[in-house]
């Protein structure tokens, strides 16, 4: 599964609070601003990504007749294209090394701003950093299923992509990560 924008606050605030609980750290300014910094690593990261995307399909619409006379696989090649450009853009194609990255970033960011301090290597508050990405995107569609099997009870018709059902997903969303001690 990709990281996404709507995904970062979920995320930022799983870190945030396993950092919290972590008996080795301490947030010398409280939650928030935690939650605030490890949030602007991950939407940078996923813009990073955005934009060698946007790069990708830019060079595929410029040889789009090329590609349709030698009848080639236009995903085969934006991946290729992808792979080939992603060092130019920071952008780290293996899950689990851009999780690892991340959580390096996170944690660098959160020790220059003076948010956090540990009593132990920081390879173990990097790793609670990793496991609370790891976790939330490993229980996102699990969530998302919750969500939507509460939504088909609702006794009122909810329509997909309105304001609406947006509104409710959301709710349902947050209430099921709060369930669950991820936000």
């Amino acid at each position: 599964m990709k990281l996404s924008l709507a995904h970062a606050p979920y995320i930022a605030s799983k870190i945030g609070i396993d950092l919290a609980n972590a008996p080795f750290v301490k947030l010398k300014k409280g939650l928030e601003p935690v939650i605030k910094k490890a949030q602007e690593v991950i939407e940078k990261d996923v813009k990073n990504e955005r934009a060698l995307e946007e790069r990708v399909n830019e060079l595929l619409e410029e040889k789009e007749d090329e590609i349709e006379f030698m009848q080639a696989d236009v995903r085969q090649l934006f991946w290729m294209i992808k792979k080939k450009l992603a060092p130019e853009y920071g952008v780290i194609l293996n899950t689990e090394e851009r999780y690892s990255d991340l959580s390096h970033k996170i944690l660098n960011e959160l020790w220059e701003e003076d948010l956090v301090e540990y009593t132990v290597n920081e390879n173990q508050v990097r790793g609670v950093i990793f496991r609370a990405i790891e976790g939330y995107m490993r229980s996102f569609e699990e969530i998302e299923d919750a969500v939507l099997e509460k939504i088909s009870h609702y006794k009122r018709k909810l329509i997909p992509g309105t304001e609406e059902y947006d509104l409710i997903f959301e709710r349902l969303y947050e209430e099921e990560l709060r369930k669950r001690g991820m936000m």
